[in-house]
């Protein structure tokens, strides 16, 4: 079968799309013959070796795909051979089939594009599980999402909006801006034409943002850090923008507010049942309309460097599915 590969650690470009070995299905895995592949901000720290995971080579980086299951493996008996499903598969996932444990592979109603379905598993997870575990956000709460137009970003206002919170949107441009308005968001700011940390004072008329939904890193987290509520929660989610900040601990002791890692990955190998409980509600939602995954642009496998370069650039509204 075709894959992508990483043989060392660099740029993107490195990555080879080449011939590799079929999966077979071990025991408690299932084979997923794969239609579409979500592409993520990680899968491009992975292959450069920026990311908290360092696989040996060779690898296929990809974490999410949607397909039909191919071959089924000793002790599944809740899977069957042709079922659709999406499948949370850590690595492998730039391939054209996959093996994944049966414990990480979901059905999916037929309402549910294969482009849309790969692209919800880590994007809209990672947002539930922020807002829902570790923020623990009420109806009625402020929610302000950085990076909002960007694939989790998106999810997180679309979430919060369904979750009950009042949703500020923060993006570099205003088009961006329109699709975080399109989505549920409530309050929009652009921060390349204001200054952050006072435009969420006259927004939150001095209260400051119960929730931060933070993506970005760099000055864009110092400016969320300086605006928090009083028992607010600052969810550290990603940093999309290249600069991990460093936070000085006063300001959570002073104004009297959490910083509150968010590890999707952590959180479905440390709490399966709550993972798929998670999974569950997000897919009831998606059906009923309430959430809905923005797919920018769909790529061919072989060509998943361009896919990827533009996660990286932060080029994409949305999200990027390989078909292979």
């Amino acid at each position: 079968m075709k894959a992508i590969v990483c043989n060392e650690f660099a740029s993107v470009e490195a990555l080879q799309y080449q011939e590799v070995p079929e999966p077979k299905a071990k025991e408690g895995q299932v084979v997923v013959d794969i239609k579409a592949v979500g592409v993520n901000f990680p899968d491009g720290l992975l292959v450069q070796g920026l990311y908290q995971m360092k696989p040996a080579f060779p690898f296929i980086p990809g974490s999410e795909v949607a397909g039909v299951i191919s071959e089924i493996g000793e002790g599944v008996s809740h899977l069957k051979v042709g079922m659709r499903v999406i499948a949370l598969c850590m690595l492998g996932g730039y391939a054209e089939k996959v093996a994944c444990p049966a414990t990480h592979v979901l059905p999916i109603p037929d309402e549910i594009p294969d482009e849309e379905a790969a692209a919800l598993v880590t994007a809209h997870a990672t947002a539930h599980h922020g807002l829902k575990q570790r923020a623990e956000i009420k109806p009625g709460e402020t929610l302000l999402v950085t990076g909002a137009a960007g694939g989790t970003g998106l999810a997180a206002v679309q979430i919060g909006k369904e979750m009950g919170a009042k949703v500020i949107a923060v993006c570099s441009t205003q088009e961006k801006l329109d699709i975080a308005k399109a989505n549920g968001a409530d309050i929009l700011i652009n921060y390349t034409n204001t200054d952050l940390k006072t435009a969420i004072k006259d927004v939150t008329n001095g209260k400051g943002v119960d929730v931060v939904y933070e993506c970005v890193g760099g000055d864009t987290f110092h400016a969320c850090s300086r605006s928090m509520a009083w028992n607010g929660r600052l969810l550290v989610v990603g940093f999309a923008g290249g600069t991990i900040p460093e936070f000085p601990v006063n300001l959570s002791l002073v104004k009297g507010y959490s910083v509150v890692g968010v590890f999707w990955g952590s959180f479905t190998q440390h709490q399966p049942q709550d993972f798929a409980a998670n999974m569950k509600e997000l897919l009831t939602w998606y059906v009923q309309g309430h959430v809905k995954v923005v797919v920018d642009e769909v790529v061919p496998l072989k060509d998943a460097k361009l896919g990827l370069n533009r996660v990286m650039n932060r080029e994409v509204k949305g999200k990027v599915s390989l078909k292979p």
